[in-house]
């Protein structure tokens, strides 16, 4: 479900044309759709019940961070899986359990976590020794117990774009698969720490279970050696990083593949009936979904500002650029980009979909099938994750508004910025 169709002609984000919404709001917009939230949430929580287990779901915020969305899932019932103090503050203001946040990252600075410790967070996953002494002086300072999980680098191809792989041995991520043990043995002898749980994430934009499973054999094989040296744990955290399909209604050219974005998606009932499965019920189980969430229920809306041809290379140039959305630039991603009005009868050119900023790297698609006119509106779908929280003001661009559509009913919960707020609180230096 991606929550965009046709309807008379007009792509709309479940009832409300995408028209109507660029008129009222203008554009570059990110357009999500709350139902397609709540499917992609039911679905995990359909195929837990259904494998008769509980396990928690930490909904990876780093994917979309906005205070609507967070407040969404945790009115679902949603966990979180945050990677920074700034995002902690985002979870407890969007009404988040910090009870049921798990703290992420390789290098968490002394404030993230005596504030992680000071809201009592579920699990502190760390990345390094240092981390481990850092934590055990903080939670010493604060006279309480650092519940950990370390997180373990059991280095796997997961076979994705190597920008997110992050389970090899050659990635800053975690700590290597043989000195766990050792990593386990000095945190059980630390006076403020209490092992609780394992942890590993080997990559986003998954496109195959046999790299969880491959995973998921390591952590238990190591749980079983830190059982014998009298560690027991109570959970396993195995990440997230499930992928989605972002060629709902592509026509792809031979040379268009890319490697980063695989066509066949496991679905969300055979990701976790595969961990459930696998995983012993004497472990809680841990999921950290962030993509299969939220992608599918975005849209970036863009204007068709000129269209350009160079020789024989055509252009079509809008509004939006890789400052709102990144990843086609940082991992040469492909997202389908539709008209949100089809032209009848009218005959779709070769064109590269560009944006305004001064690279040229910047582009939402390239060699894609377009039959489009100056000021048309285009649809970016798949943009609900690391689309707008990974923008940016590049160019002095300010970022795009948010707008939640819930049926008929479109809700702004981000305004677009002005460019008098990408100026508060700079000044010249004085004379």
């Amino acid at each position: 479900m991606t929550g965009f169709s046709y309807r008379d002609g007009v792509l709309c984000a479940e009832q409300a044309p995408l028209t109507e919404l660029a008129r009222d709001y203008g554009t570059p917009a990110y357009i999500y759709s709350r139902a397609t939230i709540e499917a992609a949430w039911r679905a995990y929580a359909d195929a837990i019940a259904g494998a008769g287990r509980q396990a928690l779901v930490c909904y990876a915020v780093k994917a979309n961070s906005n205070l609507a969305v967070l407040n969404l899932l945790a009115r679902l019932g949603a966990g979180f899986d945050i990677v920074s103090g700034g995002e902690l503050e985002r979870v407890v203001a969007a009404g988040g359990a910090p009870d049921k946040t798990v703290f992420s990252g390789v290098g968490k600075r002394v404030d993230e976590l005596r504030r992680a410790l000071e809201f009592g967070v579920h699990c502190i996953n760390v990345e390094s020794e240092a981390e481990l002494l850092r934590l055990d002086r903080v939670a010493g300072e604060l006279g309480v117990k650092a519940p950990v999980s370390v997180r373990v680098n059991p280095d796997i191809n997961p076979d994705t774009h190597p920008y997110i792989a992050t389970g090899l041995k050659q990635n800053k991520f975690g700590v290597a698969y043989e000195l766990a043990p050792g990593i386990y043995k000095q945190a059980a002898g630390l006076p403020n720490i209490r092992p609780v749980g394992l942890d590993c994430h080997i990559g986003s934009q998954l496109g195959a279970l046999a790299p969880y499973a491959e995973a998921v054999e390591k952590l238990l094989v190591l749980s079983e050696r830190l059982e014998q040296d009298g560690i027991a744990l109570e959970h396993i955290d195995v990440g997230g990083g499930l992928g989605i399909d972002y060629r709902h209604a592509a026509t792809l050219e031979p040379d268009c593949a890319a490697a980063s974005e695989p066509a066949d998606i496991p679905d969300i009932a055979a990701f976790v009936g595969l961990i459930l499965e696998l995983v012993p019920a004497t472990y809680n189980v841990i999921l950290e979904p962030g993509r299969s969430l939220v992608g599918n229920a975005g849209a970036l809306l863009t204007t068709v500002e000129y269209l350009k041809t160079n020789n024989e290379q055509r252009f079509v140039v809008v509004d939006a650029a890789m400052n709102d959305l990144l990843r086609p630039a940082l991992y040469q991603a492909w997202h389908d980009i539709m008209p949100v009005a089809a032209r009848a009868n009218a005959r779709p050119q070769r064109c590269d979909v560009v944006g305004p900023v001064c690279e040229s790297g910047d582009f939402l698609g390239l060699r894609r099938q377009l039959a489009v006119e100056q000021g048309d509106l285009l649809a970016v779908l798949g943009a609900g994750a690391y689309g707008f929280s990974m923008s940016s003001n590049y160019n002095s661009r300010p970022r795009a508004v948010e707008i939640m559509v819930d049926g008929e009913q479109a809700h702004v919960i981000r305004p677009r910025e002005s460019v008098a707020q990408l100026m508060v609180g700079e000044a010249p230096v004085a004379e």
